[in-house]
């Protein structure tokens, strides 16, 4: 990743990060350049508002993504503040809440979100997705209207695999539609053997209107 790439995510103090699906790596790419951003100098947190597949660590409900942003973030932050909302099965994070009795909106989440950046004092936060841009929150509400309501430009992760261009696309075309402004996309190389992977990425390239900020190679 180049510095003037890095430049340019850092005119914005908080970033959201999305993906075209879940399992796309977006946590992996949030702490990657969050490492990246701390070799510049600068200081870096993330958050998980709310996160779905949880284990027990000292006697507390944690998830694993969570944790690696709490890793990463430059000043130690209770995992209250980076994640809000757990629940342990890794189902759809509407209708856990529901399974436990709780409630998730966007009125709520951008509540604990702005409460959670009081707590922070940092060059840039980082604030990841659960899913993709149209995960349900409830039956009225999805990630997009949190997005739109905490009005904060994010960052796109496609995960490099078959189906992503239309996945990319339907995605950029839905953040215009709802005037959240997109900043950039990453193009995550999560399947080493994806055939015609470079095509795949020119074409990304050549039909996104967003502009590439890098490649991220496979590692294992």
């Amino acid at each position: 990743m180049n510095i003037s790439s890095l430049t340019k995510l850092t005119k914005h103090k908080k970033v959201a990060i999305i993906g075209t699906d879940t399992e796309v790596g977006k946590t992996y790419v949030c702490v990657y350049l969050m490492n990246q951003l701390k070799r510049q100098g600068l200081t870096v947190a993330g958050l998980k508002p709310m996160a779905s597949g949880a284990f027990i660590k000292d006697a507390h409900l944690v998830n694993e993504d969570a944790l690696a942003l709490q890793e990463a973030s430059s000043a130690p932050l209770s995992y209250e503040v980076i994640n809000p909302n757990i629940y342990e099965p890794a189902i759809a994070p509407h209708i856990a809440a529901e399974q436990a009795n709780k409630s998730l909106t966007v009125e709520k989440l951008v509540a604990q979100t702005k409460h959670s950046l009081t707590q922070i004092n940092s060059d840039i936060t980082f604030i990841e997705g659960a899913g993709g841009l149209l995960t349900p929150l409830n039956f009225n509400e999805t990630w997009a209207d949190y997005l739109k309501a905490l009005d904060i430009p994010v960052l796109l992760v496609v995960g490099m695999k078959l189906g992503c261009i239309n996945h990319a696309l339907l995605t950029e075309h839905y953040l215009k539609q709802q005037q959240i402004p997109c900043i950039g996309w990453i193009a995550n190389c999560i399947n080493p053997d994806m055939p015609v992977l470079q095509e795949n990425i020119l074409t990304l390239e050549a039909m996104l209107d967003s502009p590439k900020i890098t490649d991220i190679q496979f590692n294992v």
